[in-house]
């Protein structure tokens, strides 16, 4: 689902890790916070089902499920180092988290995830802007099977808006990622809203987040 790039920058030596396999995200204590705010706004304290796709290190999920424990979640990884740190933060601090799972978003997942469905809230974080366009086309495609009535979709990560970047920082590490791999690059809201409605989600709406994100947000028609 990812590449290269993004994997490499979170292997053991790249960024701060323990003995027992937790590596952590050099963003964490930016963003969690907000993106807490902005979970809780959406979907209150109603109980269901939480796929989060691509959990990286896994110090995110970790901070959803105990902010939002209402919540049952379930992290999904495709790099093994991942999964070990994200069992690893699980470990940590004695959450009941399930083992993070291998998904490939890269396809339609839904048989995968059926034992969870219907799911109150798929969501994933700087993902689809390193993988090629179809994990994005694929992560809408199943949301619009699996979520519940009411349930939403939430992408993280830097977007243009109208074919625009928010701010030249964006526009330079779009650049960077498509010359690592062409089939990378940073997704255009109205784009995915697109796509989004032809699979019968409802019209975009978006968070504003730090560091120039977004949390781009689609809802199942209740």
């Amino acid at each position: 689902m990812s590449g290269k790039r993004h994997s490499e920058n979170f292997r053991p030596g790249r960024v701060p890790g323990h003995s027992d396999g937790r590596l952590y995200s050099p963003t964490f204590e930016r963003n969690h916070q907000p993106v807490i705010a902005a979970l809780l706004a959406r979907l209150g304290t109603e109980p269901g089902a939480a796929l989060e796709i691509g959990s990286g290190v896994g110090q995110h999920i970790q901070a959803f499920a105990r902010a939002l424990p209402h919540l049952r979640w379930l992290p999904s990884e495709p790099d093994p180092i991942h999964r070990n740190s994200i069992d690893a933060w699980s470990a940590f601090f004695g959450s009941n988290l399930p083992a993070a799972i291998a998904l490939d978003a890269s396809r339609e997942f839904g048989t995968e995830i059926a034992q969870l469905a219907p799911l109150r809230l798929i969501f994933s974080m700087n993902v689809i802007h390193i993988a090629p366009y179809g994990v994005a086309s694929s992560i809408i495609t199943t949301a619009a099977h699996r979520l519940a009535p009411g349930g939403w979709l939430g992408f993280y990560g830097p977007f243009t808006e109208g074919g625009l970047h928010t701010g030249e920082g964006n526009a330079n590490f779009d650049a960077g990622l498509r010359a690592d791999n062409p089939a990378w690059g940073v997704r255009d809201v109205d784009e995915l809203a697109a796509l989004a409605i032809a699979a019968e989600l409802s019209q975009a709406e978006l968070d504003v987040m730090p560091a120039n994100n977004r949390i781009l947000w689609f809802q199942q028609p209740a």
